[in-house]
């Protein structure tokens, strides 16, 4: 009978048979004994007719735990392990050479099925069959062999382990374990875990619940072609004796479906069997009258029992509490399991549940990292008028999720936006903290409407008090659409590229700068030309820098592949921004993902001059008047009357709060894009509160009338005062755009 390892959640490894050599010695190639004919045995005899006997293998648990060449996503075949070539394990030598085992093996035959594994079953410590258990007429004595299967179970218990140990996640934990025990240590195992799983110090709230995680098991081939008549003549419920126990050897391991006919959920009733049994810790028989009466609670009443110590109740303790529990079965097919093998099981029980802690901590912080860094960047870029946004970020590595890269787009007064791009060294939480800090600290830097200079000094400045080794790089640009012009001021950061209409790229030569914490050092501004059509690119160093390249290799990497794709698309249409960043990253090769990556595109499309409208009125009292003229001249020539009634009720309200508090100038400016936005700046730092007025306040409802007319109205203090605006929307604005 051949038999293969399967898995419910993937297959697994067949126990490789041995091969018969002259001689009548037989090589082992893995975990298991097959049955090979003796010399003169008739043809097809089965496991347990006269003429057949068990061929050893040395170190099967070795081979079978491991091998480590069956997990998924290693990319290796699986590989015979012998175990005189296993590296680092001395092969088992016998005394007598391979006569004695020969001798033995007739002795194997002679010694009956109950004695050792059944032919074509894995022998546990690989000494099945071997001189040493013949006892002294097979020439070895018993405490030799003792000896050896004790070696045997702790270098399966190593290499069991370690494979357990390899696993990172939960599902590779489990996984380890259920590949190192199946078939080597067992049949069938059942892995059950709490349902969740508690992280930390975390208690529960709630009853106790065990999910079943994971099984493997045994499958022979016999019961895969007779699970049709299993199902269709044999009651499961009905096969148990008196006793209440299955009698084992008259069903296979599997159900009539074949799996593992174990329940899915189990609630541990307070001061049940089953909670004294993991509240014990330690492993039991299944024989044993508390695993009687806990493993029915567990597996569910319907579940199999095997009978004699078949199976192993291993409770999974973390570090300070059970999060669940292993049930390790044996067909009657092969031994039972010994008094040792429960301090197997206990290791392997609490390496699992170890590792599975530290899997659950892990998992926490990575769910941490990424909230931290999802939080620390923008949900979604704005749209203010006259320009286009898209960005993108890329973290380091799937272990490294957290960086010091970030991006960002402010809304500034006078349909003007602010730039963003940084990167604070490190990836680490405390990394990803500063840049939160900085971020906020550039927002409300902008909100005062600084120039790009005395924002990055105020960074500088702020970084000093977070720390003396906090360091970042970070360029600061404001774009303003009405004079297509461009401020940048840099802190060390690497250069942005503009990306001309006509598919040429350049490099913007700006000051490079000191980098953000150095303290001391003045930072430059530079104003250029931003003509409509063109794209700006501003990134992190991790696009353009990595142990493969330097970073000014990468730059002119970076403007080349810009220009070749606006090359691609036209020389007077510009690339979809969101293809054009698509493009950007792909230019990173397998060895250039070293650093995170943070990236944002600015499409200039810019206001014409002949969509602005611009005055100056003194604070008098004849102003409000004056300002209505304009408003009405501009939406003549706009073709816009229909909102000359409203604008000219809100322009005079906001410009009669104006004049009431400005000593110089006022300033009034009307924009016609999407949407038709008006502006009234003064040098008054006060702003404007809506209030609810009452019945007998003269004053008070201007902001009301505002309020409720317009489409959105605010006030932005600015360095020399502040700027109120609101905005109309355009008859048939839909229409237009």
């Amino acid at each position: 009978m051949t038999e293969y390892p399967t898995s419910q959640e993937g297959p697994q490894p067949a126990a490789a048979t041995a091969t018969p050599v002259p001689g009548g010695s037989a090589v082992p190639f893995a975990s298991g004994a097959a049955a090979v004919p003796a010399p003169g045995a008739p043809a097809g005899a089965g496991p347990d007719q006269p003429g057949r006997r068990a061929v050893p293998v040395a170190a099967p648990l070795v081979a079978a735990a491991g091998g480590g060449t069956d997990e998924p996503g290693h990319g290796k075949a699986a590989v015979p392990a012998v175990e005189a070539t296993r590296p680092g394990i001395p092969p088992a030598r016998d005394p007598d050479g391979g006569a004695a085992r020969n001798a033995a093996g007739a002795a194997d035959t002679a010694a009956g099925p109950g004695a050792f594994p059944a032919a074509g079953m894995p022998d546990p410590y690989g000494t099945a069959g071997s001189a040493g258990d013949a006892g002294p007429a097979g020439g070895q004595p018993a405490g030799d062999t003792a000896a050896r299967r004790e070696g045997d179970r702790l270098r399966f218990v190593g290499a069991a382990t370690r494979r357990i140990a390899r696993g990172i996640d939960l599902d590779e934990i489990v996984l380890g374990l259920c590949r190192a025990t199946v078939p080597t240590f067992s049949d069938a195992i059942l892995v059950y875990l709490r349902d969740p799983l508690p992280v930390g110090d975390e208690r529960p709230v709630g009853p106790v619940v065990l999910r079943l995680r994971r099984t493997d098991r045994l499958r022979p081939i016999d019961d895969l072609t007779d699970l049709g008549t299993i199902g269709a003549g044999m009651d499961l419920a009905g096969a148990a004796g008196a006793t209440g126990e299955l009698d084992f050897s008259q069903l296979p391991l599997l159900g009539p479906q074949g799996d593992l006919p174990a329940a899915e959920l189990c609630e541990i009733r307070p001061g049940g069997a089953l909670a004294e049994v993991l509240r014990g810790v330690r492993p039991v028989f299944g024989s044993s009258a508390a695993a009687k009466a806990a493993l029915p609670e567990l597996l569910g009443v319907d579940h199999p029992l095997p009978r004699g110590n078949r199976a192993v109740l291993a409770p999974l303790r973390g570090r300070r509490r059970v999060i669940g529990a292993a049930v390790f079965l044996r067909s009657p097919e092969r031994p039972a399991f010994e008094q040792n093998d429960l301090l197997v099981a206990a290791q392997l029980a609490t390496h699992t549940a170890l590792g599975i802690d530290k899997a659950v901590l892990y998992g926490r912080e990575a769910y941490i990292a990424d909230e931290l860094q999802r939080t620390m960047l923008p949900d979604s870029l704005p749209q203010p008028t006259g320009v286009r946004l898209a960005s993108r970020y890329l973290p380091a590595a799937e272990t490294a999720r957290v960086g010091g890269d970030w991006y960002d787009a402010i809304p500034l007064p006078g349909s003007r936006v602010a730039l963003v791009v940084g990167d604070v060294m490190g990836h680490s939480m405390t990394s990803a903290a500063i840049m939160g800090q900085l971020r906020t600290t550039a927002q409300t830097l902008a909100q005062l409407d600084l120039p790009p200079a005395e924002v990055l000094h105020h960074l500088d400045e702020q970084a000093q008090r977070l720390g003396s080794d906090r360091m970042a790089t970070c360029l600061y640009a404001v774009y303003d659409p009405v004079s297509h012009r461009i401020t940048i001021a840099n802190a060390g950061h690497p250069p942005p590229v503009l990306l001309h209409l006509g598919g040429r790229a350049e490099v913007l030569r700006v000051p490079p700068g000191a980098p953000i914490g150095v303290g001391g050092v003045d930072f430059e501004a530079v104003e250029l030309d931003a003509p409509a059509g063109a794209t700006l690119l501003l990134y992190t160093d991790g696009l353009v820098e990595s142990r493969l390249r330097d970073v000014w290799t990468g730059i002119e990497q970076l403007r080349e592949r810009l220009a070749t794709t606006a090359q691609l698309t036209g020389l007077d249409h510009p690339p979809p921004l969101e293809a054009l960043c698509d493009d950007v990253l792909d230019m990173l090769g397998p060895g250039d993902r070293d650093d995170d990556i943070a990236l944002l595109a600015a499409r200039f499309d810019g206001i014409a001059p002949s969509d602005v409208a611009y005055w100056f009125l003194d604070p008098e009292e004849t102003a409000p008047g004056r300002a209505r003229r304009f408003a009405r001249r501009a939406l003549t020539r706009w073709g816009l009357e229909e909102l000359s009634d409203s604008l000219e009720l809100l322009v005079s309200e906001v410009v009669t709060n104006a004049v009431r508090y400005a000593e110089r100038p006022v300033t009034l400016r009307l924009l016609r894009t999407d949407v038709l936005r008006c502006e009234v700046g003064d040098d008054s730092p006060q702003l404007p509160r809506q209030r609810r007025a009452r019945d007998t306040d003269e004053g008070g409802r201007g902001l009301f009338l505002v309020n409720r007319l317009t489409r959105r109205w605010g006030a932005t203090r600015l360095s020399s005062g502040k700027v109120v605006w609101f905005e109309l929307a355009l008859p048939g604005a839909h229409e237009r755009r």
